[in-house]
């Protein structure tokens, strides 16, 4: 069995997903992309990229509502697993929800 390929985006503005992208990966286990995106929309077409590459799983950070959360789950179907980080008003987005910023 291969290792297991996931990844966490988080949603900035200023984020460019072509430069706010790194890689971890352990020696047996796991491999994870974190990625940061500017919108939903961008996240929607992010997402599809990394199931392209063989991510099975992505966890959204707090700055996603539940709308983000939605559009990227809708994006990639049943093709990979999407979970959230939950903050009803993220601390690092002016105590404001993704949904308000974003959607």
């Amino acid at each position: 069995m291969g290792k297991f390929k996931a990844a966490f985006m988080f949603v900035t503005p200023d984020s460019d997903p072509k430069i706010h992208r790194t890689s971890i990966s352990t020696p047996e286990v796991l491999d994870l992309v974190v990625v940061g995106v500017k919108d939903y929309e961008q996240a929607a077409k992010v997402a599809l990229e990394l199931v392209d590459s063989g991510v099975t799983a992505i966890e959204l950070c707090g700055g996603f509502g539940q709308i983000g959360v939605g559009k990227v789950a809708a994006a990639v179907g049943e093709r990979a697993f999407v979970g959230a980080v939950r903050f009803d008003r993220h601390p690092g987005l002016g105590y404001k929800s993704g949904d308000e910023l974003f959607a």
